[in-house]
Formats: C-alpha cells, sequence, structure tokens
C-alpha cells in the first residue's frame, strides 16, 4: 500500500459476479457462490488489517428470492456453513458480525446460525462486518418511515423534529458510520437497491472483477483510488 493512503473508515461491498464466474468456468453457479465466501474471508481479514473499521457486504437480498429454488436453498445452506466454519477466523481477527435486513424471515436453521454467528463474535471489538441478508434498502426505508409515523400518531414526536438523525437511528444501519467507499466487483455500475439513504455522498468505486476473484490486491487499489477523491459532501 501508498504509505499516505487515506483509509475509509466504513466500507460497502457488492458482492457481484458469482454466477458469472462459474458459467464461464463451465462450472454450476453454487459453485461461484462458494468461491465467493474464500473471497469475502481474504477481503474482511485484509480489511481488517488495514485498518477498516466497518464493512457492509450485500450477502442475499430480497430480488433473490426469484432465483431457482435449487440456488436459494444452496445460498441458504452456505450462510449456515458460513456460520459455523468461520466462526474461527472471526474470533481469531477479533470481527464482530452483524446481520442487518430482514433476516429472521429466512428459514429456521439459517435462522439460527446467523444469530448464534452474532451472539458468539458479540465480544469481539475489532473490524464489525455487517451481512446484508434478504435486505432491501427501499424495504428498510419504508420500515423507518412506518416508525417515526406511529411514534408521531402516539404524540411521542413532534413532526418538526423528523430530521437526518432520527431517520438514520431507524435504519438497520443504526450507530455505524455511513459508507465512505462502495465497491461493486463484476462489471455493473449500479447500486441495486442497496443503502441508498446511507451512500448519499459515498464514494463508489466500480471493478470488472468478479467478486470470486476480488483478492487483498483488488481492495488496496480500490483503497488507493479512494484516498485520491476530493471527497465534498454535495457541495461545489
Amino acid at each position: 500500500m501508498i504509505a499516505d493512503v487515506i483509509t475509509p473508515r466504513h466500507v460497502a461491498i457488492i458482492m457481484d459476479g458469482n454466477r458469472r464466474w462459474a458459467r464461464e468456468r463451465g462450472l454450476p453457479s453454487v459453485e461461484g457462490h462458494r468461491r465467493g465466501i474464500i473471497a469475502l474471508r481474504e477481503v474482511t481479514r485484509a480489511a481488517s488489517d488495514l485498518g477498516v473499521e466497518v464493512v457492509t457486504v450485500y450477502g442475499f437480498s430480497t430480488e433473490n428470492w426469484r432465483r431457482d429454488a435449487k440456488e436459494i436453498a444452496f445460498l441458504f445452506d452456505l450462510c449456515v456453513y458460513f456460520a459455523k466454519n468461520e466462526l474461527i477466523e472471526l474470533q481469531r481477527n477479533n470481527v464482530r458480525v452483524r446481520v442487518i435486513g430482514d433476516w429472521e424471515a429466512l428459514p429456521a436453521r439459517s435462522r439460527d446460525a446467523l444469530a448464534d454467528l452474532q451472539r458468539d463474535t458479540a465480544a469481539n471489538s475489532g473490524l464489525v462486518l455487517n451481512l446484508a441478508v434478504n435486505y432491501s434498502s427501499r424495504s428498510e426505508l419504508e420500515r423507518a418511515v412506518r416508525s417515526i409515523a406511529r411514534d408521531v400518531a402516539a404524540g411521542t414526536i413532534d413532526p418538526n423534529a423528523i430530521d437526518d438523525a432520527m431517520i438514520a437511528q431507524r435504519l438497520y444501519t443504526a450507530g455505524v458510520p455511513d459508507p465512505d467507499l462502495l465497491i461493486r466487483p463484476g462489471g455493473e455500475h449500479r447500486l441495486s437497491n442497496f443503502l441508498l439513504y446511507q451512500a448519499a455522498y459515498t464514494e463508489l468505486v466500480m471493478s470488472d472483477v468478479y467478486w470470486p476473484d476480488f483478492s487483498r490486491e483488488h481492495l488496496e487499489r480500490a483503497l488507493a483510488e479512494f484516498s485520491q477523491r476530493q471527497r465534498r459532501f454535495g457541495g461545489t
């Protein structure tokens, strides 16, 4: 890494390209997802080493329910596998896992595995790994608005007191700084319903590298590019 690289506090990642990675190699799509777990392990370790405080990854969106039933079932099995088999690695690196999204709507086996993972890493004080599972940013915003509306109706909130900070506290990411940098491997150039509110002033780095091939080196390049940006936060 370049010595004067400015490290972002919070890096968000859309883990894209697993299926295309597998297809181009004549492999079933599930192999791409399996290799994606390996990439997540490496990138999480690298982010921790490089001083990143929070990493939020897009693991399973609400739109993913439209995929083939066998692939969805495998993704849930992979969720259980990750929760059980990555625990030692996460503990070794002092990583605390949080799950965001409507993950409690998942099948019981996956839900219980994610709950156990959060509990077992809760005391860790290093990097926070947010797993966005069954996540939709629009649904997250709807949830926040309904929560505020209920309090307004109950008379516990003055509508004139509603501000950015109040909305942020009703999101899944409450208490976490907004992402400084969002990385999307896989060659696409869109947010795909991920952290739409939180990413208002986030720097974006798009990569043509498929997620299963995304490595520490690619993360370092993205951080180096981030450090060259002049952030204006909406100013001129």
